[in-house]
């Protein structure tokens, strides 16, 4: 499914009915990253899984990204559905910054967040200059050189050996991610505003997700994360690296359930 966001084509899933469950994909991805809980939670929620700009089949738009400019436009995305029930919002990694940006801007379209294999604190002076040198390799040499870098990052170690496929689908996935996405991107991540001093004031039922074996956000981070948030709960994932929903998708969509069992019985109390 494809529609006009803001100045772009955005390419989307959407499927299933019930609560709107927005998810948003990390670096370098696309929405395929969520296809395990398109097929396994459709039954209890509407599943809307966007590529952003730049990403998968949506068209690639140059020039610096920023957060604020993925949070204007998944706001719009849903505005163009027609979409005015509050929505729960769910990002990994990057989309996890993303979905921090979200609740500054729009935390009245909201019901829920989870945060999953993310950070709240910026980027160190040390990182912006790894974010630079990155996007300077990508305009030079193509995307294949950040994927090569980022691939044995990804999972746990054990998933990494014993489970080729999954190495091969995030390959293909992230090939599909211009380089325009690439390099706005970097920019985005290493211009993020630092949400650290925001979290005790986030007042929506909040889930934090994290695998267990995480190579690029250490399990700690997402312990004080959620310590944090009020009355927020943090579920780990044994087995599990940075993409806990591709290596464990059977505890990853459980957990998911739960939480949205959790919100409809706060609304309907």
């Amino acid at each position: 499914m494809q529609l006009l966001v803001n100045d772009f084509i955005m390419s989307y899933t959407d499927a299933g009915a019930g609560i709107p469950l927005l998810f948003i994909h990390g670096f370098p991805l696309n929405r395929h990253l969520w296809d395990p809980q398109v097929a396994g939670l459709a039954d209890v929620a509407r599943v809307l899984a966007p590529d952003l700009r730049g990403h998968g089949d949506s068209q690639p738009t140059p020039g610096a990204y920023t957060m604020d400019i993925f949070a204007d436009d998944l706001n719009s995305f849903l505005d163009e559905l027609g979409i005015t029930q509050p929505v729960v919002v769910c990002g990994l990694s990057m989309g996890g910054y993303t979905a921090f940006a979200f609740y500054r801007k729009y935390s009245q379209r909201m019901a829920g967040l989870i945060l999953t294999a993310t950070r709240a604190a910026g980027d160190s002076p040390q990182k912006r200059d790894e974010r630079d040198a990155a996007a300077a390799k990508a305009r030079n040499e193509g995307i294949t050189v950040i994927i090569a870098g980022m691939l044995p990052k990804l999972f746990s170690s054990n998933t990494y050996i014993e489970r080729p496929e999954l190495t091969a689908q995030i390959t293909s996935i992230m090939k599909s991610t211009s380089v325009d996405g690439v390099v706005g991107d970097l920019s985005a991540m290493k211009g993020r505003q630092d949400s650290t001093g925001m979290l005790a004031e986030i007042n929506i039922p909040t889930l934090v997700i994290h695998g267990v074996n995480d190579q690029i956000v250490p399990l700690d981070e997402a312990r004080q994360m959620a310590a944090a948030i009020p009355n927020a709960s943090l579920d780990i994932i044994p087995d599990a690296g940075h993409l806990p929903n591709l290596e464990r998708p059977d505890l990853f969509n459980a957990s998911i359930c739960s939480f949205l069992e959790s919100i409809d019985q706060k609304v309907t109390k």
